[in-house]
């Protein structure tokens, strides 16, 4: 069993060991590249279906 002050010490050396940690992950999320911008006002054309799809068991009908 430890006594009082090396569980202290143990301590301290893993709160350290978990800034470094978190230190170096926030210098490497910070360094990467950004994503692309995304334009959510954005439209997207959908083409238009060409043959008749099916959805499950049901088929569509094109009007």
């Amino acid at each position: 069993m430890t006594n009082r002050y090396e569980r202290l010490k143990m301590q301290r050396r893993m709160q350290r060991r978990i800034r470094l940690v978190v230190e170096e992950r926030r210098i490497a999320f910070a360094a990467r590249d950004p994503e692309p911008d995304f334009d959510a006002e954005a439209t997207m054309e959908i083409p238009p279906l060409a043959t008749q799809r099916a959805i499950g068991r049901v088929k569509l009908q094109q009007a």
